[in-house]
């Protein structure tokens, strides 16, 4: 079996460095926001050139704590409007949610599968004060356009950047490109770490200083609580672990690409679509998910020719039951792509014998 996602392997790679790393912190005997964790936020702000990250405890409390910050610079307020893709994963939501706020779809665009502008325009209104940008399965979102609407009706825009860590967007980094941006470091991203953890990277002084404050109870001092904070912190060992990563991201960034493309090369069916590229430096391929009408059938003969895949995702943000209220929504994008997408396996350590074999069965995949 050819699996999604071989972690065990992919970890295998940098197996003793990884290993020094976590002794070193084991020895150290601080566990909590020590030389690790500070290692990493100087690393991290410095790869994706932003002045300041913070390291937090998940990509759904980073995302909650930047709109939790600028609720407290009094940018954002209870009951305000925030505008987000349909085509997300739920957290992109919840966090909004969890904080208060009011989440309004937009649709996707039926090329990149990114938010589109065209329906974040349409869905602005006097209570708006944010666009999330998600940028998905590794593209950027279509940012310029972005930011001449949040310019236009003085907006903040927030890059969700949890799928897209290494991805270059006309010489900025993901993470440099909006007002502030959240990070996911659960293990299956491009930079994962061995458990939950998380970042916010932002130019703003004041925001990272209440972010990290609020991710710490609230707490610049101890037991001195100015804001009613969260417990979300990166600890030290998944710190070390990430900072290990790190240094081997963009050449794992590298070898992803060149994955897609030679599946963009190779895979000569038109019984699927296969992804958009019009900036290979924008797209760093955490997913390459193909499109097929018959999704369900493709699944079960790439299943049986021992290939896992996995569906990204199949359900709206607006057809999830958590969000029942949203379900009268009409998307049509969205409601495409959920139940046409389907992942095939792209990662790393994935073998060139791996890849013939997928893209041979996909070549075969309807032939009589």
């Amino acid at each position: 079996m050819i699996l999604f996602l071989n972690l065990k392997r992919e970890t295998e790679r940098y197996a003793s460095e990884i290993k020094e790393a976590v002794s070193q912190v084991i020895d150290s005997g601080w566990y909590i926001r020590g030389k690790a964790n500070e290692f990493f936020e100087k690393s991290f702000s410095s790869y994706c050139d932003t002045r300041f990250c913070v390291g937090v405890g998940n990509g759904l409390d980073a995302l909650r704590l930047i709109l939790m910050g600028y609720m407290e610079l009094g940018k954002i307020r209870v009951g305000d409007e925030i505008i987000l893709p349909a085509n997300s994963f739920i957290a992109t939501a919840l966090a909004v949610t969890q904080c208060g706020l009011i989440p309004v779809l937009a649709d996707c665009d039926i090329h990149s599968y990114n938010i589109d502008p065209v329906s974040v325009k349409e869905k602005i209104t006097d209570k708006t004060k944010a666009i999330v940008a998600v940028h998905l399965f590794g593209q950027v979102a279509a940012m310029d356009e972005l930011k001449l609407l949040a310019r236009k009706h003085n907006l903040l825009l927030i890059e969700d950047a949890a799928q897209a860590h290494g991805a270059v967007y006309k010489g900025c980094k993901a993470g440099n490109i909006g007002d502030a941006a959240a990070f996911s470091f659960y293990p299956v991203k491009n930079l994962g770490s061995l458990g939950d953890a998380g970042a916010v990277t932002t130019n703003n002084k004041e925001l990272a200083r209440i972010i990290a404050s609020i991710s710490n109870y609230g707490s610049d001092e101890k037991y001195a609580h100015k804001y009613k904070g969260l417990n979300t912190r990166l600890d030290e060992l998944q710190a070390a672990i990430l900072s290990v990563r790190l240094k081997h991201l963009d050449e794992d960034n590298r070898r992803r690409r060149e994955i897609a493309k030679f599946y963009l090369n190779n895979i000569k069916n038109n019984s699927f679509i296969l992804p958009e590229v019009k900036d290979w430096e924008s797209h760093v391929f955490h997913l390459f998910v193909i499109r097929c009408k018959e999704r369900a059938k493709l699944q079960q003969y790439l299943a049986y020719n021992s290939i896992q895949t996995q569906i990204h995702y199949p359900h709206a943000i607006h057809k999830q039951q958590a969000y029942s209220e949203l379900k009268y929504l009409s998307l049509p994008v969205s409601e495409l792509l959920q139940n046409e997408v389907l992942s095939i396996p792209l990662y790393p350590s994935l073998t060139n014998e791996e890849l013939y074999k997928i893209v041979a069965t996909l070549n075969k995949y309807g032939v009589v």
